[in-house]
């Protein structure tokens, strides 16, 4: 018999299940069952719950170690090496200050804002990546530490982390959390890795005015991945970087300090007109090639309000003298017994196959001729083509607009001239951050957005969003990011008063997901990220607006 304060531990990686110690951490039990994923071992799901190696278990879990190819263990590693890079720049340039921006080019983009020119561009990355080189040999633990909120503020303030005590003010909690490495303390709003001696692989270049922290690749955490060219969205992500800056709201505290104050009407009122100004700007763009253009493209991943988007841009195009017709690629699907499969078996509905892509182009060439055309219908119940008497003619001014996931890729529009189209990439590539030091990742946007559109419109439970969720994103890395490039004009959907809006409907939803699946520790996740943004009122939220397309109140027809 088992001493009394023995409690039971049943681990997923081995299968089994055995007495430990009360008090027994998550490193004793890697080193008592030989734990080998294949990779080090970040951190364990303890109950569906992300727990770090150092966690003390004082009652019966049931636990699964996770290393880098799990997204807990990737964010725990993204989130280490940027504390890392955060105390090479204390200690080589302690009067400048380090921006985390935005991912792109399969990379965090960084910049120093800097208080005197020393060193060239090239002399300080190098400098930077040789220091975290050294803070990495040298096995540094990470330590955290639970302080009283005005202890955590007076520290943060020392290291001139201005923007998080911000944050910190307006989230009012009695306690928060401190990591400190070395000699230098911040905070990344979620796990680290134990020390710095499990970040062996990454790299620092040169990008534009800063630099690129290179990861791992997802599947191969021993290769960093290639640094893609992406100009387009960079050039996005600055641009709007820029404009939350000029009006004072580059961060969620500040959100925050606006909500309080009453200033978030402004907020909200100024983010709307910026993006009907955009529109209006792609509208004479399409106008200046109105020799030349027949199709407008309009392609963008999960959520990223594309129907919207292309209900408000047949607005703009009509003030400019088009007669806008709208072709859903959906209803080119082919019959479901000529739908490809996938490496499962499984359809896959996500491949440009899984089109007619030839009577696609054809429709469109006839179209372009002044034919009439009998248009399709696909019923999605019955997996099947069929016409319903349904035809469109192009006339005087008639200009053809195409929403679909595949948008972008060449293959589909292979037998259109190229001078006819006209490509756009619409996506959330929100501009706000929590903090100087830590992005807010556009997927989370989206997946928020998700998970109320699901709720409200198709009666999808927030477990079922987040099952299918991992499922949207393979299929948009796969067959909606790599053109990304292709685009003649990328428009941003993200608001920067949404996620305010949106925590009111998502956080009940996300709070129904039950401990006992793996989507749990997701979901807390998600309550933990929307817990520092202050909730924001939706009356003033025209009905014209993309965020319209996820709550409701709408003015436009989506069925």
């Amino acid at each position: 018999m088992g001493r009394f304060n023995d409690i039971k531990i049943y681990c997923e990686n081995t299968q089994i299940e055995k007495s430990y110690p009360f008090g027994t951490t998550l490193l004793d039990i890697i080193e008592d069952q030989k734990i080998d994923t294949g990779y080090p071992v970040l951190g364990a799901m303890v109950n569906n719950t992300l727990k770090e190696l150092d966690y003390l278990i004082y009652k019966p879990k049931t636990v699964r170690f996770i290393d880098y190819r799990h997204p807990d263990g990737r964010r725990m590693y993204y989130r280490s090496l940027s504390m890392v890079l955060f105390k090479a720049v204390v200690d080589l340039y302690p009067k400048d200050k380090l921006k985390i921006q935005q991912a792109v080019s399969n990379g965090l983009y960084c910049v120093l804002e800097t208080a005197i020119n020393r060193d060239t561009h090239s002399e300080v990355v190098n400098k930077l990546r040789k220091r975290m080189q050294e803070i990495i040999d040298l096995d540094i633990p990470f330590e955290r530490e639970e302080l009283r909120t005005e202890q955590a503020i007076e520290i943060f303030e020392k290291f001139k982390l201005d923007d998080k005590c911000t944050l910190m003010r307006t989230r009012r909690q009695f306690y928060s959390s401190v990591y400190k490495l070395d000699d230098v303390v911040n905070y990344f709003y979620g796990y680290l890795v134990p020390s710095t001696g499990y970040l062996k692989h990454f790299d620092l270049i040169k990008y534009y005015e800063g630099m690129l922290l290179l990861m791992p690749r997802k599947d191969n955490p021993e290769q960093l991945g290639d640094v893609t060219i992406q100009h387009k969205l960079f050039e996005i992500f600055r641009e709007f970087k820029e404009w939350v800056e000029i009006i004072g709201v580059p961060n969620v505290g500040q959100l925050n300090q606006a909500t309080q104050n009453g200033k978030i009407s402004e907020i909200i009122k100024v983010s709307e007109a910026l993006q009907e100004k955009k529109l209006a700007c792609i509208a004479d763009m399409i106008h200046d090639r109105k020799e030349d253009v027949r199709v407008v493209f309009i392609s963008g991943p999960s959520s990223s309000g594309k129907t919207t988007f292309a209900k408000r841009l047949s607005v703009q195009l009509r003030v400019v003298g088009f007669k806008p017709l709208v072709l859903s690629m959906d209803n080119y699907f082919k019959d479901r017994k000529y739908t490809p499969k996938d490496e499962n078996g499984d359809y896959d509905f996500e491949s440009p196959e899984a089109l007619d892509i030839k009577l696609f182009n054809q429709n469109l060439l006839e179209l372009f001729d002044g034919k009439e055309v009998r248009i399709p219908r696909f019923s999605f119940n019955e997996g099947k083509r069929f016409y319903d008497g349904t035809t469109m003619k192009m006339k005087e001014n008639s200009i053809i607009i195409v929403e679909g996931i595949h948008g972008l890729n060449p293959v589909v529009s292979k037998m259109i001239p190229g001078k006819r189209k006209f490509k756009v990439y619409v996506s959330a590539l929100t501009p706000l951050s929590i903090d100087s030091n830590n992005r807010i990742p556009t997927t989370d946007n989206r997946l928020i957005r998700r998970l109320v559109r699901d709720s409200l419109y198709r009666d999808y439970s927030a477990l079922e969003t987040l099952q299918r969720w991992p499922s949207v994103k393979r299929g948009e890395e796969k067959h909606i990011f790599p053109f990304q490039e292709e685009a003649d004009v990328m428009f941003n959907t993200a608001l920067l008063f949404e996620l305010g809006v949106l925590k009111r409907w998502a956080e009940p939803l996300l709070k129904e997901v039950p401990p006992i699946t793996p989507e749990y520790s997701e979901a807390r996740r998600l309550i933990k990220f929307l817990s520092y943004i202050l909730p924001v009122p939706e009356k003033e939220i025209p009905p014209v607006s993309i965020l319209r397309e996820f709550l409701d109140g709408s003015s436009f027809d989506y069925s």
